[in-house]
């Protein structure tokens, strides 16, 4: 017989400590210093995890770091760098701390990319030459400090093996930076970035922006109770055409066919979303009861912010659950309709009937 402990089916029994809340569930590249629990009692806030608590439940602005696309053919990369700079009107920066100004600065990063694309004879046909990023701040984040945490950002994640350039935009509402990064680093490898490095980047700028005094977080949307993916930029782009989207008409449908069914499916992601969502919420409270405890006033009021928080949560739903909301107020809206309808018909064929009298 294994000398190894059963695996315990108690779901909160299998959490680490606090950073089960906002950590992402996949591997990390590497543990925040949030994840790295107290050796002489594991289950006590640390001073990371409490700094990271007051910065979520105080509703710090959230970063976003996206990968935009990809370029896969030298047309599409100069097209994409010419976009990135205006054309040139716009200043760029490379991993060296180069500022590549005006066309010429332009066409000079161009043809230096274009030929050593042409040098990459193992790039299959479909592989991406270059990985295109964007870094953005809510707006009224100061412009100079984005600026200034994404080119930390970009020496830190890339400035040992990867060539890059990075182009900050200020003519939109929220100041964002554009950084593009060769996939071919110099030891030979391709970029090809998980979901668990893209939480860690997030994690990198927001840390970036917090050593230049702006506060900033960087947590998954479970954190803050919200279960639904954003929509993609696509689909969103069509709604605002008054275009229904296929991935809308294919889950209406689905919705529509188990209702008229009479039917009420049972699907596992939903109680795992659930699950999950309750233990959270549950793990913010218990560490909300640990500061009560305390004789010290701000963990006393940490921990009352920590149970609004929690209360105003929103509540568990997911995309399927909205539909089927909609569905039955649109058809108890149908049936009043119908009945206000029909109180009408029969007041009017009671007034006929006095007149007639």
């Amino acid at each position: 017989m294994s000398g190894r402990s059963p695996r315990p089916t108690d779901l909160a029994s299998e959490l680490p400590p606090i950073s089960y809340v906002w950590e992402t569930p996949n591997r990390r590249p590497r543990p925040a210093e949030w994840d790295i629990p107290d050796p002489a009692a594991p289950g006590r806030l640390t001073p990371a995890m409490r700094a990271k608590l007051e910065r979520i439940v105080r509703k710090a602005p959230e970063v976003m770091v996206k990968i935009t696309g990809r370029t896969k053919s030298v047309a599409h990369l100069r097209s994409h760098l010419a976009y990135i700079t205006r054309n040139g009107e716009l200043d760029g920066e490379t991993e060296q701390g180069a500022t590549l100004a005006g066309r010429s600065g332009l066409k000079d990063l161009q043809q230096r990319w274009e030929d050593d694309a042409g040098l990459d004879d193992k790039r299959r046909r479909d592989g991406s030459l270059s990985v295109n990023i964007i870094l953005s701040m809510p707006a009224g984040t100061d412009a100079v400090a984005v600026k200034d945490s994404a080119r930390a950002f970009a020496i830190e994640t890339f400035g040992y093996n990867h060539d890059y350039v990075f182009v900050q935009h200020l003519d939109d509402k929220h100041p964002h930076v554009h950084l593009t990064v060769r996939s071919l680093g110099h030891n030979g490898k391709r970029l090809n970035p998980r979901k668990a490095d893209l939480q860690a980047w997030r994690e990198r700028f927001a840390g970036e922006l917090r050593l230049r005094g702006i506060a900033a977080e960087a947590t998954p949307r479970r954190t803050r109770g919200r279960v639904r993916k954003a929509d993609r930029g696509a689909v969103l782009a069509l709604r605002k055409r008054k275009v229904r989207p296929d991935v809308d008409r294919l889950a209406r449908k689905e919705v529509l066919s188990e209702v008229r069914g009479g039917g009420n499916a049972k699907h596992p992601w939903d109680e795992q979303i659930k699950s999950r969502q309750e233990a959270i919420r549950r793990r913010y409270l218990d560490y909300a009861a640990e500061l009560q405890r305390s004789g010290a006033t701000a963990d006393h009021v940490l921990a009352r912010q920590i149970r609004q928080f929690v209360s105003d949560m929103p509540v568990v739903e997911t995309r399927r659950h909205a539909l089927k909301s909609e569905l039955s107020k649109l058809a108890s809206s149908r049936r009043q309709d119908a009945k206000q309808d029909v109180d009408a018909r029969l007041r009017g064929e009671e007034q006929g009937d006095e007149r007639s009298r």
